[in-house]
């Protein structure tokens, strides 16, 4: 994942990564919940031919990366179903590879997100439900994420798709425009609506776009894409923040966390899997 990336480690010195406390709103959305929480950790794909004799067995072959991968994650950022429509059957062939409790987190097709920017898609997303329902209990969270150019002005644009959607999925939004930060107005009006339709919030952990770090979350769940340097040293301090962070939530009363790593190094594989019991 590029977006929020710096060009040179040069630069990471003249960022603040400390996290932001949480936004009011986030404590007033997890007081509402009192139950037993569940983490999920993992990368945006599962394609990696560096992993194949160190985290995958010696010769591992392509057609068997995923079943290797569930092995030690129990999630995806699932970024194929942007780029292609999913079909039925990839759906089925992509779930025999993965066992009960692993989590697909697919991403709206960018037909609907980027070329018709939610507009006039009733076709395009009776089809991608069509498929992704073929996840059935290895079904997690949708991951929408509209046109970066999709400021405040599309706001009722974004309101009607999110209200016109099945009740019965969980879907989490990324807000890129960053006049949606910059106004208050325009991010409460957002925040509230998403609250209201218990649709979730993406917080975003870029070196470039700490605007997108903004800690409110609107439903009792939380979908956190981590943005990575390099295994610069920062990345692990800015990894046990989270960590800190995540237990809060924990005692708070958050009930599922989405923990996603971009990009997957090898060398980070061991820090990253500690989250879950940390």
């Amino acid at each position: 994942m590029q977006f929020g990336r710096v060009e040179s480690e040069l630069d990471l010195s003249a960022i603040d990564f400390a996290l932001p406390p949480d936004h009011p709103a986030t404590a007033k959305v997890l007081a509402k919940r009192k139950k037993q929480h569940r983490v999920f950790v993992g990368c945006a794909k599962w394609g990696r031919p560096d992993w194949v004799g160190k985290i995958y067995p010696p010769k591992t072959k392509q057609a068997d990366f995923l079943q290797h991968y569930a092995g030690h994650f129990n999630c995806i950022e699932l970024n194929a179903t942007f780029y292609r429509m999913p079909t039925k059957s990839q759906i089925k062939t992509w779930k025999s590879k993965v066992g009960d409790g692993f989590k697909f987190c697919p991403k709206f097709v960018d037909q609907i997100t980027h070329i018709k920017r939610l507009k006039e898609t009733r076709e395009l997303v009776d089809r991608f439900f069509e498929a992704i329902y073929e996840f059935k209990e290895n079904l997690g969270p949708l991951f929408l994420m509209p046109h970066p150019q999709m400021g405040p002005k599309s706001f009722d644009v974004q309101q009607a798709f999110i209200e016109s959607l099945p009740k019965d999925i969980e879907l989490f939004v990324e807000q890129r425009h960053k006049d949606w930060y910059a106004n208050t107005e325009a991010f409460d009006t957002l925040f509230n609506m998403m609250e209201q339709n218990q649709v979730g919030s993406v917080i975003t952990d870029a070196s470039a776009r700490r605007d997108c770090v903004h800690m409110r979350l609107s439903t009792s769940q939380a979908f956190i894409r981590f943005v990575g340097n390099g295994l610069h040293p920062t990345d692990y301090t800015r990894i046990d923040d989270w960590v800190a962070r995540m237990k809060s939530w924990k005692e708070k009363g958050i009930k599922h966390i989405y923990f996603f790593y971009a990009p997957a190094r090898r060398t980070a594989f061991a820090r990253i899997m500690q989250i879950p019991d940390r």
